[in-house]
């Protein structure tokens, strides 16, 4: 049997981090087994969508690295892709439903069902809706339907027993029928609920494992007892534990949590992003944390994936996209780092430029970074920063370094890094210093920060006078 994973997103906008997480592990474990990866469109809440969301998730998925087998633009037999395009395909299947009497028709009006959770909550007892509409008569229904009465299709739930729910990384559960709703299949304006769509799909488009978050765990149950009602084949579920914010909260587009796309227009990298997701919730063998495409999808185990949280880290992030920057080649590095440097470059030839953003090479953690840690070189006006301020208050030995170092520049005739490399020698023969007390004063006086990238180059790059004009 032919692995088959589907990630089926809501069109609502962005892809945020957590849900690209569970692509990637569709994507891996498809991979892994040399199956198909299908992309469909659970687009059945209408009021939630986002213009041009499908872009969106197709673009994600593109700069991420992941083909796409299957899906709306490459259809394959299975389609359609789109929910909201599929919806004749459950209405036939709630009806077969019905026919075999696993579920009815439900005329409920909404002040009725408001009445029945306002008693379930005077009880202080879950609302479960109480089935009567299970027990009109075959008349009754066909006076309904014929004078155009409102209705859902509801499953009809057993009330006693237990529902075995088997999972890759729970192991078996038992879930007690009693707590189960007859839960709506097709609402009234035809499109199906979310649970009776995903079993009506993941069947007949023959998905053959399914993964998704463990809040999602409980619902399996109802996902069974359709399966068995049809007499279908389960798939492999593999339920995984939530991504929390920063804040130890669930992340959500809704609370303005970092999409995938936020980050890549920060300049994170996708290779870098896709690295630091994957591990969490799964952990190799080993100690390895970086991983190729190819490396991930060979030592990707389905089983390896953890029960618990996992908290998404900022800094984590950056430690991995740092590596990512510093691994690229220079030519790599320089087109994409200047689609974020931003600064004002008028009058700056194309080799300093190259070479400023060189020099921070080794020092960005994301791609917009670039735009505060250069600033110094396009400021008009020279300001030396607090902290700076203070460490040259802080010993009189530091204004004389930064006095030889004035002489030492007024009688430069050359201009390259490796001559101002030998300058800063000089001053540390003549002023008698080394190490913190030589590089720092120099630094200061020239840049007004503390730290930075190698000193030769970043005097180079400011230029000798405006240097002149910063060292007083």
């Amino acid at each position: 049997m032919k692995v088959r994973t589907r990630y089926a997103p809501s069109p609502t906008g962005y892809m945020h981090i957590g849900n690209l997480r569970t692509a990637i592990f569709e994507y891996l474990l498809a991979k892994k087994y040399n199956g198909d990866f299908i992309l469909r469109i659970e687009d059945t809440d209408q009021e939630r969508q986002v213009e041009g969301a499908i872009d969106f998730i197709y673009n994600t998925l593109d700069i991420c690295g992941f083909k796409i087998d299957e899906g709306p633009n490459n259809e394959k037999g299975y389609g359609p892709y789109i929910q909201s395009q599929r919806k004749d395909i459950y209405k036939k299947y709630a009806l077969k439903l019905v026919e075999m009497g696993k579920a009815y028709y439900c005329f409920c009006s909404e002040e009725e069902l408001a009445n029945m959770r306002t008693r379930a909550d005077e009880r202080k007892k879950p609302f479960l809706y109480d089935g009567r509409c299970s027990r009109l008569s075959k008349e009754k229904i066909e006076e309904n339907l014929k004078n155009g009465v409102p209705y859902v299709i509801r499953q009809k739930m057993p009330k006693t027993g237990e529902t075995l729910v088997e999972d890759v990384i729970y192991g078996k559960i038992k879930i007690d029928n009693s707590i189960l709703d007859d839960q709506i299949l097709l609402k009234s304006d035809g499109f199906p609920t979310y649970n009776f769509a995903n079993v009506i799909d993941d069947h007949l488009m023959e998905i053959t494992h399914v993964i998704r978050g463990k809040e999602y765990l409980d619902q399996t149950a109802k996902y069974n007892l359709l399966y068995e009602a049809f007499g279908w084949e389960k798939p492999t579920y593999i339920h995984v534990a939530m991504v929390l914010g920063e804040d130890g909260n669930k992340l959500s587009k809704r609370n303005g949590d970092a999409s995938f796309m936020d980050l890549y227009n920060q300049g994170y990298l996708p290779s870098a992003v896709v690295n630091y997701l994957v591990l969490l919730g799964w952990s190799p063998e080993n100690n390895q944390e970086i991983f190729t495409m190819e490396e991930l999808i060979e030592n990707f185990n389905e089983k390896r994936i953890s029960k618990s949280s996992s908290q998404y880290d900022v800094k984590k992030l950056q430690w991995f996209n740092h590596h990512y920057i510093t691994n690229m080649n220079d030519e790599d590095y320089l087109n994409w780092i200047k689609k974020y440097f931003t600064n004002d470059c008028t009058g700056k030839s194309e080799e300093w430029i190259n070479r400023l953003l060189l020099i921070y090479k080794s020092h960005l953690n994301y791609g917009n970074e670039i735009n505060e840690l250069t600033k110094k070189f396009f400021d008009t006006n020279f300001v030396i920063e607090q902290d700076a301020k203070e460490f040259m208050d802080s010993d009189p030995q530091t204004k004389e370094v930064v006095k030889v170092f004035k002489e030492c520049i007024e009688n430069t005739t050359e201009w390259t890094v490796d001559v101002l490399a030998n300058v800063i020698n000089e001053v540390k023969e003549k002023a008698s210093v080394k190490g913190k007390m030589l590089y720092m004063p120099i630094r200061i006086a020239a840049s007004g920060i503390m730290h930075g990238p190698e000193l030769a180059d970043t005097l180079y790059l400011i230029g000798k006078d405006e240097i002149l004009r910063r060292v007083k």
